[in-house]
């Protein structure tokens, strides 16, 4: 590990001269702005809309340029047109903003204890030049519109993916060398000649960690894909202790694992666990639809559920990625193969 290399080479990377802001954002509380635009996600994350951005966090200088200007510091030019230079791809000739309802939803539904963290999120209206895509600090979440209309499973996976590095700078911190090396370990990427700040994007354990804190603890939106960035690690559901080590971060409870079998499969599936009542258990496709509910077995060990393999109309669910998690708290989502 290289102490410290981490967050002042993202926090330059990613915020250029706003490095020094994120302090000053942390003690920022929703009563303070009295605004119904500024909307509380829960807990203390707050989310400014698009409008509320543009109207009282963006200025145009003397050039005719736009500026987002940050609360206490940290200042940023906008680009202010598809047609600029730095916009290769010119998409349907407008930006478009993230929708504050579905950020709102997608936090929501983080399966992680984040009601202690204190998080501004800034829903940009034009990218900042050069640094175009939604970028994530101490405190601070900037997200970044489309050339075209976002789709509702994009957003998702953004606004999780960049809540994962605000929960990484606030709980493991690069100072925390002991907790470093665990994650390390139980992600396999203990080479730091392959696995550092200054790596290609998928190899950057920050990267690694925002991705992971998507795919265990987002939902089923977040993650559409089935997959995480980095193609050459394990999927995070599939890494024994990972979402507990994770949990453990904010003292959070245990997880209870979740199994099914045979899966990959063909047809049915049962699914089972331990150390837990018995509940519901939800299927999701991977566009966040549920597909079917099932009831726990009853007088039998592990609570597991039976399913066919239908859809809650009785049609057979076409091979793909679904993802299962039982109605409690501690429950793990994991994902299930459909095969052809």
């Amino acid at each position: 590990m290289k102490p410290l290399a981490f967050i002042r080479r993202a926090l330059i990377g990613l915020l250029g001269t706003a490095v020094g802001m994120a302090a000053l954002l942390v003690t920022a509380h929703a009563d303070e702005v009295q605004d119904a635009a500024l909307v509380p996600a829960r807990g203390s994350i707050v989310i400014h809309d698009v409008e509320t951005t543009r109207r009282d966090f963006c200025r145009e200088d003397a050039d005719g340029r736009m500026w987002f200007e940050l609360p206490g510091g940290g200042r940023f030019e906008l680009v202010t047109s598809v047609e600029d230079p730095s916009i290769v791809n010119k998409g349907d000739g407008t930006f478009h903003a993230f929708d504050a309802a579905e950020v709102r939803a997608a936090i929501a539904a983080v399966r992680f204890p984040v009601n202690d963290l204190r998080v501004e999120i800034f829903i940009l209206p034009m990218p900042r030049r050069g640094a175009l895509e939604s970028a994530a600090a101490p405190g601070l979440i900037l997200l970044s519109p489309g050339v075209r209309s976002l789709p509702i499973d994009q957003q998702h996976a953004e606004v999780v993916h960049e809540l994962g590095h605000v929960v990484q700078y606030a709980l493991l911190p690069d100072i925390d060398r002991e907790g470093w090396d665990t994650y390390r370990r139980l992600r396999g990427i203990e080479d730091e000649q392959t696995y550092w700040s200054g790596a290609a994007h998928a190899n950057r354990p920050h990267e690694i960690f925002a991705e992971d804190f998507r795919a265990l603890f987002g939902d089923a939106r977040a993650n559409y894909s089935g997959t995480i960035e980095n193609a050459h690690l394990s999927h995070p559901t599939q890494v024994a202790e990972l979402d507990d080590f994770m949990l453990s971060l904010a003292g959070g409870t245990r997880s209870i694992a979740l199994h099914a079998y045979p899966n990959p499969s063909r047809g049915a599936v049962t699914f089972g666990r331990s150390g837990a009542a018995p509940s519901m258990l939800d299927l999701f496709d991977a566009q966040g639809r549920r597909v079917a509910t099932l009831e726990p077995g009853a007088g039998a060990a592990g609570t597991p559920w039976s399913w066919d393999g239908r859809d809650a109309t009785g049609r057979r669910v076409q091979p793909g990625i679904l993802f299962a998690r039982a109605r409690d708290p501690q429950s793990r989502t994991i994902r299930v193969t459909l095969l052809p």
